[in-house]
């Protein structure tokens, strides 16, 4: 393992798990990747010099190192009921609240199209006491009325962290129901465009949003999503994202594998703190290297698992299957910094019990990953009317949760199904089961737990 570091960021670190002994012939190599990020501190924004800069506008001389834009839905569901409103201001306001003193930011009212109705004029604010006033002040004018068209609100919010020099740009969207007023190829269209541009954490309010869509804009955006089936747990959800927001130090770092010539790549997953498939988001970067996009880091570790194919070979033989390495771009447009790398090896070996021995971290996430198939599959069997199927695939997540430890999964379950024996995942659907409890499990499904030390 190797470790750099790089100035006013987080340092980073490479763990690489896996059991690197191949029986004759054999050719799949698994490895859990395990990147630490310490000492980023709580960065985000910097000092603003003496004179304080207008509302409207980014001053050139301290330009904010982060940037966010709060998108706000202001269709007309949002006044059934109008408590639902009425949080919605209160959460962003307490999310304003928590900005510190530096960071660039904007408030977007979003309905069949999107306003920034904070500072306006296309341009990002500057957070300090008077901003954070002004900012709460236009938030008591919202109203509800209008349709939803995400697309739009994500339009503008890449044109408003575009329209400055940022490290971090990062989105808040909450929406309370279905993107109903553009086609979801249009909203497809839009989350390819901006992939990358900036991150996003999405949030569905109320039980009348749709899921995978939910889930598939912090998918596509690198963030996270949840539900607040209660609108009043908006203000504390709101200040935790900004909070975190708050903690990243550098954005757009990627995962780059190199692998020797005759290897393949079968796939290269997320899997903790949540299961995200990266192999079809891979950019080339030179010969027989690619990246994988992982989005923002504070002071936090998350686990990857990667599997690659490597061609067959005699016992005694052994070989680098792949080189992982942590990369940043370079800010001057050159060769992009390491910042730690770890190797994956392969070594063939007629020892079966070493080569019959799967590693602890990678069946643990390969349960994991599965665990979060289940659910969906179950939930979208569940709906079908397949009660059989529903059974038997929520019965195997049952189990699956219980082995690995996963508490909250297991009581997420348990809303749903009525678990007669963990073990052996022998469960039987609940006759009623509210919408909300339904949607936390689906939602929540890509959670995981760490390996056990």
């Amino acid at each position: 393992m190797a470790v750099f570091s790089k100035s006013q960021v987080p340092q980073f670190s490479v763990d690489v798990y896996q059991n690197e002994y191949l029986p004759e012939g054999g050719r799949e190599v698994n490895a859990i990747v395990t990147v630490t990020a310490t000492g980023g501190g709580t960065t985000g924004g910097v000092p603003l010099p003496r004179a304080t800069p207008t509302p409207s506008s980014v001053p050139d001389r301290a330009a904010p190192a982060a940037g966010v834009v709060i998108m706000v839905d202001c269709s007309g569901s949002m006044d059934y009921p109008p408590t639902k409103m009425r949080n919605a201001r209160d959460a962003t306001a307490a999310a304003v609240d928590t900005l510190r003193d530096g960071v660039a930011f904007a408030v977007v009212a979003g309905t069949h199209k999107a306003v920034d109705v904070y500072p306006g004029g296309g341009r990002l604010a500057v957070a300090d006491p008077a901003t954070r006033a002004q900012a709460k002040d236009a938030l008591r004018r919202l109203s509800a009325g209008g349709g939803t068209a995400i697309g739009t609100w994500l339009q503008l919010t890449d044109r408003l962290l575009s329209s400055a020099d940022l490290a971090i740009r990062h989105g808040i969207l909450l929406t309370d129901g279905r993107n109903e007023h553009e086609s979801p190829q249009d909203l497809r269209a839009a989350l390819e465009a901006y992939a990358g541009r900036f991150t996003c954490d999405a949030r569905g309010v109320g039980t009348d949003w749709e899921v995978k869509e939910v889930t598939g804009i912090a998918s596509a955006l690198l963030g996270t999503a949840d539900i607040v089936a209660d609108p009043s747990g908006l203000t504390a959800d709101f200040t935790r994202m900004i909070e975190n927001a708050m903690g990243k130090g550098v954005a757009d770092v990627a995962l780059r594998l190199w692998t020797p010539v005759g290897v393949e790549i079968a796939f290269v997953k997320q899997v903790a703190p949540t299961v995200e498939d990266l192999t079809g988001r891979r950019t080339e970067a030179g010969p027989r290297a690619g990246d994988y996009p992982t989005g923002s880091w504070g002071d936090e570790s998350r686990d990857y698992h990667v599997c690659v194919r490597v061609p067959e070979a005699g016992i005694g033989q052994e070989m680098l299957a792949a080189r992982v390495s942590l990369i940043v771009p370079a800010a001057d447009g050159g060769a992009p910094e390491v910042l730690s790398h770890g190797l994956v090896r392969a070594v063939w070996t007629d020892d079966m019990a070493a080569s019959t021995s799967i590693n602890p971290q990678v069946a643990h996430y390969t349960g994991q990953a599965e665990l979060a198939q289940v659910i969906q599959q179950g939930l979208d069997a569940r709906k079908a009317g397949d009660v059989d199927g529903a059974t038997a695939k929520l019965g195997r997540a049952v189990q699956l949760a219980a082995h690995s430890g996963n508490e909250d999964t297991a009581k997420l379950l348990s809303k749903v199904v009525d678990v007669v024996d963990a073990a052996t995942g022998t469960v039987r659907l609940k006759a009623k089961v509210a919408e909300a409890d339904e949607m936390t499990l689906e939602t929540r499904s890509t959670k995981t737990v760490r390996v056990k030390k």
